[in-house]
C-alpha cells in the first residue's frame, strides 16, 4: 500500500477587509524563509454520485510541486487531521492506482472512479521556522481556479476562482496553528466554511450526494440505544474494511465481531425492532461472519497448533509432521485472507453495508422501542442473562464428548450476546453494565479457549488422515490431540467456579 501520513492544516478565507497577514514575532517562531512559488494541477477523482466527497474523501492526481502524485485524504476523529496516503504518479492519468482504489472500495462499492473536478493552482508559499531554522509550518497564499468535469477531462463545465491561505503543521504543535489563527483573523481572514477545496468547488453539487445516515443525537429510549450501537459496528466495519485488504494484524478477527456485534443486537432488540425486517439484516450479517470466520479460524488453528507442537516430546517429531505443520501455519491463513479480498470485492459483501445502512436510514422501530432506555436496556440485560444461564446449565450437564463440545460452543454464543447487549447499555447505565462485561468476556474467553481447542482437533484429524494416505505415522498427531484434549478437559474443569463469579446479573 502507498505511503501513509498524518496532514494538520486549517484553510482560510478572505473578507473585504484582507490584508497581507503579519506573522512576525509568534511565540516559539525565530524567522521565516520564502519558498518558491508552485504550480500545482489535480484532477480529483470519484463516484458519479459523489460519494467520497460526501465523506470528506479526496483522492487527486497532481502534477507540480514537491510532493507529485497520487494523493488520498481520509477523515481522522483529530481536529484539522487527516490521515493521507501517497501512491506515485505513473504513466495512467484516468486510472486510479489499484492500492488507492482498495482503500476506497468500502464507500464506491464497485462504482468506477472518475475525474471529476480539475484544480489549477498558483501557490505562493513560506515556512516558520524554529531556533535551528527548522519548518515549523508552512504558509500557502493560494490562487485556484477550479472546473467540474461533467464529462471528464476534456468536458466543458463553469469554471470558479478563489483565494485562500492554508497553514499545515511540518514540526510544531497545534498551539502553532491558534497563535496563526489570531494573525490570520486580525488581517481580515477567517476560517473556511469548506473542508477541501475540492468540496468548494463541488458547491451546491454536494447536496445531492449519498450520505450514511447518522446515529441519534441523544439516547433517551431503548430505541435510541439499539441504533447507536448499530451504528458503531456498521462505523467498526467500514473503517477496518481498508485495514482487511492491506492484510493489517488482528483487522479480520476485528471485521467479524463487529459483523457479530450488529447481529446480536438485532437479535437482543427483537422487542424493539420489528423482526420481518431485521432478520433478513442478520442474515447478511451472519454470512459476513462466516466469510471472515474463515481468514480468522485459519489464523487461530495455526498458532494453536504451533504451540501445541513445542509441547511435544522431540521423540515423536518426524519430518512429515513438521512439513504439514509449517505448510498449515504458512498456507492457510494467507489463502484464506486472499479469499476473504476476494469476496469483499463482490456486491453480496456490499450490500450487506446498504442492507444495514438502509436499516438504520429508517429504523423498524415498535412500540416497545419507546420505553425509557435505562429501563429498557436494564430489561434486556437481564433477559440475555437468563438465556446465557440455561445454555451453561445444560452444557454443565452434557454427557462427555460431542454433546458436551456442542453444548458449550452454545454457552459460548449467549456469554458473546450477553457481554454485547451490556456493551449496548453501558452508555446508559454506566458502571453496573461495565461489570456485566467484564464478567462476560472472562466467561466468554474461557469458553472460547474450549471451542479453539475443539477446531484444532478437527484439523489435527485431518492432518492424520492425510499422512496416513502418505503412508505417514498417526502417531504423533494422536498425541497432538491428546494435549488439545487434556487442555480442554482442564476447561471444562474450571467452568463450574467461572459460572458461579459470572452469573450475577443486574
Amino acid at each position: 500500500m502507498g505511503k501513509r501520513v498524518r496532514e494538520t492544516e486549517r484553510k482560510y478565507e478572505a473578507d473585504d477587509r484582507f490584508e497581507q497577514p503579519d506573522l512576525d514575532g509568534l511565540p516559539k517562531v525565530y524567522g521565516s524563509r520564502d519558498l518558491d512559488p508552485a504550480e500545482l494541477d489535480a484532477v480529483y477523482f470519484d463516484t458519479e454520485d459523489l460519494r467520497l466527497a460526501a465523506r470528506s474523501i479526496t483522492l487527486r492526481r497532481r502534477t507540480g510541486g514537491d510532493d507529485a502524485g497520487w494523493h488520498l485524504k481520509l477523515p481522522t476523529t483529530e481536529a484539522d487531521t487527516r490521515t493521507e496516503v501517497h501512491a506515485p504518479l505513473g504513466r495512467a492519468t484516468r486510472t486510479v492506482p489499484a492500492d488507492l482504489a482498495a482503500e476506497v472500495a468500502v464507500h464506491t462499492r464497485g462504482e468506477r472512479l472518475l475525474p471529476v473536478v480539475r484544480l489549477k493552482n498558483h501557490r505562493e508559499r513560506k515556512h516558520l521556522l524554529d531556533a535551528a531554522g527548522e519548518p515549523l509550518a508552512e504558509i500557502a497564499h493560494d490562487h485556484v481556479t477550479a472546473q467540474f468535469l461533467a464529462a471528464g477531462p476534456q468536458g466543458k463545465a463553469e469554471a470558479v476562482t478563489w483565494t485562500e491561505f492554508e497553514v499545515e503543521l511540518v514540526g510544531g504543535g497545534p498551539a502553532l496553528l491558534d497563535a496563526v489563527e489570531q494573525r490570520l483573523a486580525a488581517a481580515g481572514l477567517r476560517r473556511s466554511d469548506s473542508p477541501s477545496k475540492l468540496a468548494r468547488a463541488l458547491g451546491d453539487r454536494l447536496v445531492a450526494a449519498p450520505v450514511p445516515p447518522e446515529p441519534p443525537a441523544e439516547i433517551r429510549t431503548v430505541g435510541d440505544a439499539a441504533l447507536a450501537y448499530l451504528h458503531e459496528q456498521l462505523r467498526a466495519v467500514i473503517a477496518l474494511d481498508p485495514e482487511v485488504r492491506r492484510a493489517e494484524p488482528d483487522s479480520v478477527h476485528r471485521m467479524r465481531v463487529a459483523a457479530r456485534r450488529a447481529r446480536s443486537a438485532l437479535k437482543t432488540f427483537r422487542k424493539e425492532l420489528d423482526r420481518t425486517a431485521t432478520d433478513p439484516v442478520g442474515a447478511e450479517l451472519k454470512w459476513l461472519g462466516e466469510v471472515l470466520g474463515t481468514a480468522r479460524d485459519g489464523e487461530v488453528v495455526a498458532d494453536r497448533l504451533e504451540t501445541r507442537f513445542a509441547e511435544l516430546d522431540p521423540a515423536m517429531v518426524d519430518e512429515g509432521l513438521r512439513r504439514r505443520l509449517a505448510a498449515q501455519h504458512s498456507t492457510a491463513p494467507g489463502q484464506a485472507h486472499d479469499a476473504v479480498v476476494k469476496i469483499m470485492g463482490r456486491s453480496h459483501y456490499f450490500r450487506v453495508l446498504e442492507a444495514v445502512e438502509a436499516l438504520l436510514a429508517d429504523p423498524p422501530y415498535l412500540d416497545g422501542a419507546k420505553l425509557p432506555a435505562a429501563e429498557g436496556l436494564e430489561r434486556a440485560v437481564r433477559h440475555d442473562h437468563r438465556r446465557l444461564r440455561r445454555a451453561v446449565e445444560a452444557a454443565l450437564a452434557a454427557g462427555s464428548g460431542r454433546d458436551r463440545d456442542t453444548a458449550l460452543h452454545e454457552a459460548r454464543k449467549a456469554a458473546k450476546r450477553a457481554r454485547y447487549c451490556a456493551e449496548a447499555a453501558r452508555p446508559v447505565l454506566g458502571a453496573p453494565a461495565k461489570k456485566q462485561i467484564t464478567r462476560m468476556k472472562d466467561l466468554q474467553e474461557l469458553l472460547g479457549e474450549h471451542q479453539d481447542s475443539v477446531m484444532c482437533r478437527v484439523v489435527i484429524t485431518r492432518l492424520a488422515e492425510d499422512a496416513v494416505a502418505a503412508g505417514e505415522s498417526a502417531f504423533p498427531y494422536g498425541a497432538l490431540a491428546q494435549l488439545e484434549l487434556f487442555r480442554a478437559r482442564e476447561i471444562e474443569d474450571r467452568l463450574p467456579q467461572a459460572w458461579k463469579k459470572a452469573d450475577r446479573p443486574l
